[in-house]
């Protein structure tokens, strides 16, 4: 039986301290990196080999991964002082979790293989810190069939993976998800206060609406976390904001309307400047409530 390559993993954050504990749990070994000492050290207490940099992290990995808040930080962990660059090689794949703009994955991951010969594969993911501790995560992945396959395996033990087409086609289909998905908190936080508002108990509505088509996965995990005004980050607002942008960028480039996402892009910046950007998307439900703004 061939033994398990060696992962390193970069952001050890909300995602990433949860990605690697599930990773070890099922037998890797995993390196980590975060620029933050205090991440380092929970993720040193969970099993994570700690290295000075990303690129001690490559030099001991053979799949590298990454979760980092945006696009900007995945190019300085990249091609930064101490990057993947300085110790990545063709004999590597490297593996972003984060949510990035497609067009420049593209140019990232051309400049990556120019440099180094090492292979990239897009994988965003969706279902937050709980699905991954249990591998449940809903994974989006680009890239090429050689490399897809090549880390397979790491991808099934993380979550339920589709492979989307070429390089950057996983990044386009989160913009997907985030339609989907960042706009539904927009209106858990109307229908929480339009219920309060007319006078009915909010903490009665999921029983009321269960099994019919308001019902689902999203609405039974945060709508009860509205009504008890649970701001405790799961995510941040600040990146529900980030990813919201990129929506709306997306789609001015393709030329396709987005009116809801537009309105929540605007509401969630609201938010964000009466200073609730690191409180959990949920926090939404400020805009409504005069007296918590």
């Amino acid at each position: 039986m061939a033994s398990k390559p060696k992962l390193g993993y970069l952001g050890l954050g909300l995602m990433g301290s949860q990605m690697t504990k599930r990773l070890i749990k099922t037998g890797y070994q995993v390196t980590g990196f975060d620029p933050d000492p205090d991440k380092m050290s929970a993720a040193a207490a969970n099993g994570v080999i700690a290295a000075a940099s990303p690129a001690e992290v490559a030099r001991a990995s053979d799949i590298v991964q990454a979760c980092v808040i945006n696009t900007p930080a995945l190019t300085e962990a990249i091609f930064g002082p101490d990057g993947i660059v300085e110790g990545g090689g063709a004999d590597k794949i490297f593996v972003d979790h984060s949510t990035t703009i497609a067009d420049k994955t593209r140019q990232l991951a051309a400049r990556l293989k120019g440099e180094t010969g090492m292979g990239w594969v897009d994988a965003p993911v969706s279902g937050g810190p709980p699905a991954a501790e249990t591998g449940e995560l809903a994974i989006m992945v680009g890239g090429n069939d050689d490399d897809v396959i090549r880390v397979q395996p790491v991808l099934d033990t993380l979550g339920h993976n589709t492979h989307m087409g070429a390089l950057g086609t996983g990044q386009v289909t989160k913009m997907v998800n985030q339609v989907l998905v960042l706009n539904n908190f927009t209106l858990l936080a109307e229908a929480v206060t339009l219920a309060k508002n007319a006078g009915i108990d909010p903490a009665k509505v999921p029983k009321a609406l269960k099994g019919g088509y308001a019902d689902s996965p999203m609405f039974r995990r945060f709508f009860p976390r509205m009504i008890e005004r649970d701001f405790d980050p799961a995510g941040y607002a600040r990146q529900v904001l980030k990813d919201l942008d990129m929506v709306v960028d997306l789609a001015q480039q393709t030329n396709t309307p987005v009116p809801m996402s537009s309105q929540s892009t605007a509401l969630y910046r609201v938010l964000i400047a009466k200073g609730h950007s690191e409180l959990d998307a949920t926090a939404i439900l400020k805009i409504y409530d005069d007296q918590t703004l």
